[in-house]
């Protein structure tokens, strides 16, 4: 099978698309003939190995696995023992890793069956941004009514946040870039707030739960939160090649703790990860959901597409066609 294939931490440009074997799946798992892998600013991190922190999980001097990827959607071709629910031919989309392939192994515990009117793109765009997004808010303890702000409503988890905070019942304010506001606006956003030119201790609102996934905020921002509000971190900018935004979200918490005033917290997706896609492909079948495709690049463009999500300017999903 055709696969994208590094065996070193590399620069994407050297990433090459390489004959492999297909992979053999074991107990519990099912292969998947994938149609379309999305890019995610994870599977750039694990390509180019920084920060470094992440390699206390994918590998510390090189990649544990040689294809990278955790996105996917595509068609059953084969189950394996003990699998139930889950046959031949089934369209399915998920997260686990090698997504970047003709063919992925995947345990049945991250996969679901795709909404028929979904496309395989759509539905490879949404498991790591949206599962994000949703963990992130039910981490946040949101609840109906409740006012939310997503700081960063651009790109792949910032789309979802604000579609799952409204859908949810949430009046949700979105912060973004000038070309953005129209988009933030038909995501559901009630109000949205360009960050180059308003202040975001100059509104009115006292929000209640904040997912920040800029990570642009400094401490006196967090002013705009209520005493009992919450903010979940969910990403920022890599200001460390060690530990990435993690030093500047704790120095906001220290800060935070030593002056009073929200909680602070994070948020990394983990387990429940099919009860949760579930969920979420139920709010996609009713279209209380839509992911939000900039661009498609073919298997051999990953490189391409890499660099494209390196340069910062993805506004919504990018992913690969299989």
């Amino acid at each position: 099978m055709r696969a994208i294939v590094r065996t070193t931490y590399c620069a994407p440009e050297a990433l090459r698309v390489r004959e492999v074997d297909r992979p053999v799946i074991g107990a519990g798992e099912v292969l998947v003939r994938v149609r379309a892998a999305s890019v995610n600013p994870y599977d750039l991190y694990s390509v180019i190995g920084s920060p470094y922190l992440m390699r206390t999980s994918i590998g510390l001097r090189r990649p544990k696995l040689a294809v990278p990827g955790v996105d996917l959607a595509g068609e059953v071709e084969a189950v394996g023992p003990d699998v139930t629910g889950f046959a031949r031919g089934d369209a399915v989309f998920g997260m686990h890793a090698a997504a970047f392939a003709e063919f992925a192994a995947v345990p049945v515990e991250r996969l679901v069956h795709k909404p028929p009117a979904l496309s395989f793109v759509d539905a490879a765009a949404t498991p790591l941004a949206a599962l994000t997004a949703f963990q992130g808010m039910r981490k946040g303890g949101l609840r109906e009514g409740q006012r939310v702000l997503v700081n960063g409503a651009s790109g792949g988890v910032g789309t979802f946040a604000v579609q799952l905070a409204r859908a949810a019942g949430a009046t949700v304010t979105a912060v973004c870039s000038t070309r953005n506001v129209a988009a933030a606006h038909t995501l559901g956003a009630r109000h949205v707030i360009d960050y180059r030119t308003e202040s975001l201790t100059g509104q009115r609102i006292r929000y209640d739960l904040v997912l920040d996934i800029a990570g642009t905020r400094t401490l006196a921002d967090w002013k705009a939160v209520a005493p009992e509000g919450t903010v979940v971190f969910i990403g920022g900018p890599k200001t460390s090649r060690w530990v990435g935004p993690f030093f500047a979200q704790a120095k906001v918490r220290v800060g935070a703790k030593l002056r009073g005033g929200p909680t602070f917290t994070g948020v990394l997706v983990s387990g429940g990860i099919r009860d949760d896609l579930s969920r979420i492909a139920d709010l996609l079948t009713d279209r209380a959901v839509v992911p939000m495709v900039e661009r498609t690049y073919a298997l051999e463009d990953a490189a391409e597409a890499l660099r494209y999500i390196a340069d910062g300017h993805a506004r919504a999903k990018v992913v690969l066609t299989v």
